[in-house]
């Protein structure tokens, strides 16, 4: 991986983060495309950049985080709750994560399953009662973090799977798009963390390497702050329809391209 493919990867995740078309997915077929080669620092770069896209909800949403009143303390006891079953069901599944994120067939298969979801999801939710997350219940949260487990499978995505919870549980769609840009921190925080811990002897060893992340995080945030309001602005006028048909046909070209023998 050169500066180049950094930056080209860096700017598919923050376009794709926050969006309910897998960022993740994006990303492999993204590297594949390019000819990166699928090593351990390929992987670790794919989940570490995350991060900055991450931050950009902090600086976008600052009051939410940094500003402390009587409700700051069940918000992010919230976010707690619901970040719980990813992180045990990221740390039980750990190896196998990784082998499905070298499989851009899986990627093509749930962004096509995904996609027919997305086609019927508006019709699915029509009286949603739940508005602010002051609203919500620790009970809702945990449940909205066990949809969230469903983005561990590469393709799925963790925005769509977070945002469907939430409306499942009576939120809002724009509410629930916001409680998924929330949980996204911790998510990913601890995510990169673990991620930055296992590869810390393969950091140590290509110092160079450093600067890659770097580039990729200031990349990532900086185009995600731009595509976090785009999405608010779609889902609230076209809902997920449109992202729907985005995935079946991206799906599609990818699982008739590998049919058709060729290297993705």
């Amino acid at each position: 991986m050169n500066f180049f493919h950094a930056i080209i990867i860096a700017i598919v995740e923050g376009l794709t983060e926050f969006l309910p078309i897998s960022s993740t997915g994006h990303m492999i077929i993204a590297s594949s495309l390019l000819g990166i080669k699928d090593d351990e620092f390929t992987k670790l770069f794919e989940v570490v950049i995350q991060l900055g896209a991450i931050l950009a909800v902090v600086v976008l949403y600052w009051r939410k985080f940094l500003v402390f009143d009587k409700n700051r303390f069940n918000f992010y006891l919230k976010l707690v709750v619901a970040v719980i079953p990813a992180l045990i069901a990221g740390y039980l599944f750990s190896d196998k994560i990784d082998q499905l994120l070298e499989s851009p067939l899986t990627v093509g298969i749930t962004l096509l399953l995904g996609g027919f979801v997305l086609l019927f999801v508006d019709n699915w939710f029509q009286k949603p009662t739940i508005d602010t997350d002051e609203k919500m219940s620790m009970f809702t949260a945990l449940r909205i973090g066990f949809f969230q487990c469903l983005a561990l499978i590469p393709g799925v995505s963790r925005s769509a799977a977070t945002i469907i919870g939430g409306m499942q549980q009576k939120l809002t769609r724009s509410q629930a798009a916001e409680f998924s840009f929330f949980l996204a921190v911790p998510t990913m925080a601890a995510a990169t963390g673990y991620k930055l811990l296992k590869g810390r002897e393969l950091l140590l060893a290509h110092p160079e390497n450093l600067k890659l992340l770097l580039v990729g995080n200031i990349v990532a945030f900086i185009v995600a702050m731009a595509a976090i309001k785009f999405f608010i602005g779609t889902l609230k006028k076209y809902g997920f329809k449109m992202w729907g048909y985005y995935r079946i046909i991206v799906g599609a070209i990818i699982i008739a391209a590998i049919l058709m023998g060729k290297q993705l």
